[in-house]
């Protein structure tokens, strides 16, 4: 990036500069919601999908503003004001008829503006991702909150075999405005070897590269599809900071074909 004029503020990016994760079990009292059986049937309707009645009767999953709203609070100080919260997922949340985007933008300090992302299956995450970098760069957003969330329960009979998460999980990404450059997201069509193209990003951010490669056969973390790689993240984020290590974050989304890839130098 070039240098501006003498005396110009120094280039900035939106970082990821921290992460927390939690893993629970249990249940929302929302999964025994009538409303839910009502959302879940129109939208199968159409499809002919039958309704998992065991579920839909033992009230069976969680809503993604319980899981994730303790995280929140916990992940930001009350001086520390939040632009843009974003919540991206690939299981539907158990509460169809309360945006939980809006919900969780009550838990954090500032009046941020609050939407979702889904349908992407695992490339919503780094859409998210993408999508928080582009407000900062609109100069709309000098923190953003990115919130991944996984339930484990599917109220009707997919069309097709999906793996479900084996527990109900939230992450939470601080991202903030800091000198230099920041996050960069490119997303693309999945090629049928994803190894050269995530192997030329790792060399393009150069030696001591940061690697989380989610797009094997089972992405290497079936057991969490979606928030996987992401929890990984948490763990291991504040160690690679302290490293100064560039980061590099891949996932194939191999049912929609979409390649994507975080990097943060």
């Amino acid at each position: 990036m070039a240098a501006g004029p003498p005396g110009s503020p120094a280039p900035a990016g939106l970082r990821i500069t921290r992460a927390l994760a939690r893993c629970s079990d249990g249940r929302s009292e929302a999964s025994l919601d009538p409303d839910l059986r009502v959302f879940v049937s129109d939208l199968v309707r159409p499809y002919g999908l039958p309704l998992r009645e065991d579920l839909l009767r033992e009230g069976v999953g969680h809503s993604y503003e319980e899981l994730a709203a303790g995280l929140l609070r916990e992940a930001l100080a009350a001086d520390e004001p939040v632009d843009l919260l974003i919540l991206a997922f690939d299981t539907p949340d158990v509460r169809p008829g309360a945006p939980s985007s809006l919900a969780l933008s009550r838990s954090v300090p500032g009046e941020p503006l609050a939407f979702a992302v889904c349908d992407q299956g695992t490339a919503a995450a780094f859409t998210a991702l993408r999508l928080a970098a582009e407000y900062h760069r609109a100069g709309v957003c000098r923190r953003a909150v990115v919130v991944l969330a996984e339930q484990t329960a599917l109220h009707y009979e997919p069309a097709e075999p999906v793996v479900m998460p084996r527990r109900h999980a939230a992450v939470v990404l601080v991202c903030e405005e800091a000198p230099g450059a920041g996050l960069a997201v490119h997303q693309r069509p999945g090629p049928e070897r994803p190894e050269p193209s995530v192997r030329a990003r790792a060399e393009e951010l150069g030696p001591g590269t940061a690697v989380l490669d989610a797009t094997g056969a089972d992405g290497g973390f079936a057991a969490q599809p979606f928030t996987g790689p992401w929890v990984e993240l948490a763990e291991r984020l504040p160690g690679w900071r302290a490293e100064l290590r560039p980061l590099l974050v891949a996932g194939l989304d191999r049912r929609l074909g979409v390649l994507s890839t975080l990097t943060q130098p």
